[in-house]
Order: structure tokens, then sequence, then C-alpha cells
């Protein structure tokens, strides 16, 4: 799939971890070595181990970037900042790291992260963008302040699971993206009515 995806023009691809058949480390970095070598489009690994059920260590992800040329970065959804700051440390420039997780990008950053790879951006970009510009630029305490902000809206959009709230949310914003497909489901009453008031709290206009 990966090589119909660099044929069909993809820039870039997103490669989680396989799922249910968990791999060790070494099959792990067997897998990202075999689909980075057959194509030649740059590609994101991507950490998930709450989903995937596997981690990607460190030391296995650094591994993985020096024997590829093409695997450039990771989206890091492991939530373990302790992980990541170790793996920053092995990297010393290797990987770019992106954030997996909208209430640890300003965390993140300060470990030398590129940026996010957000849920929170498909109903506020902007804030989403200033927040990174601004670390980036070296106003921390405006970054923080965004980071914190956001956090009441972060969590409605994670009451539960992604991307049930999200697509919900942008429904309510009028931008009609469309039902969910089995198995998943549509959001419960309370859950969509605590959404909606963060998304107000938060100032974003609905429909």
């Amino acid at each position: 799939m990966t090589r119909e995806a660099e044929e069909a023009g993809a820039d870039g691809v997103l490669l989680v971890t396989p799922y249910y058949n968990k791999a060790t480390q070494k099959g792990l970095e067997e897998y990202y070595t075999t689909v980075g070598n057959s194509v030649d489009i740059p590609i994101i690994m991507y950490n998930v181990p709450g989903r995937t059920g596997t981690n990607i260590q460190p030391a296995t992800a650094v591994k993985i970037a020096k024997s590829v040329d093409n695997i450039v970065a990771i989206k890091e959804a492991s939530g373990d900042i302790g992980q990541v700051a170790t793996l920053a440390a092995l990297a010393d420039g290797c990987l770019d790291i992106y954030s997996g997780n909208d209430d640890q990008v300003v965390p993140l950053l300060a470990l030398g992260g590129k940026g996010v790879i957000s849920v929170l951006s498909n109903v506020a970009p902007r804030e989403t963008h200033d927040m990174v510009m601004k670390f980036l630029e070296g106003d921390t305490k405006g970054a923080a302040k965004i980071q914190i902000d956001a956090i009441p809206l972060i969590n409605a959009l994670f009451c539960e699971v992604n991307p049930i709230p999200v697509k919900k949310a942008l429904n309510l914003m009028g931008l009609e993206v469309g039902p969910l497909r089995s198995p998943l489901t549509e959001m419960t009453d309370a859950n969509a009515a605590k959404l909606a008031e963060a998304m107000k709290n938060y100032g974003i206009k609905l429909a």
C-alpha cells in the first residue's frame, strides 16, 4: 500500500506500527526497514501503543532512522515524556520528532520536537499553529498559555474514542463531514453536550 501511495503521488506517508500481532523490537526494525527500502518518499513512523499494543523503543527508532534514509521522523503518541526525552537524546538530530498528543505539544517541543500531528488542529487550526510557532520563535510563555487554555477542549475531543468527537465537532461547526463508519458510533448525548460546551467556551462558533 505504501508503494501504491507513492505511485498515486503522495508526498510522504505516516506509517503506523503493526497491530494485533504484536511485533518484537526486531520485528519492528524489519518491518520499517522493508517498507522504507521499497519506496523513495519520506516516511514518518507512528508510535501509538495505546492503539496498537506495541511500543517503538527509542533505541529501535534511532536504529531504523540511521539505517533507512527516507525514514525521517516519528509521530510520538506514547504519552511518555520520559521516553521522548530518551529518544531525543539518542537521536541527536537524526530523526525529527512530532507530538501525537495534543495535550503534550509544548513539553515535546521543549525536548527538541518539530511540531504536532494534531486532532485539535481540525477545529482550532490557528491556535494549534500559533502554539507551535510561538514556541519555536522563543515565546515559550505564550505557547504554554495556548497549550493550557486548550486543555478543556482537548479533553472533550478525547472523551470518546478518536475520531468520534472530532467528527462530531466538525459537524457542529457546520462543516458536514458526515457520519461515522462501523464499528465507531455517534457520541452519547451527554458527551456531545460537553463537547459543544467546551467548543463554545473556547470561542469556536457552532452552526
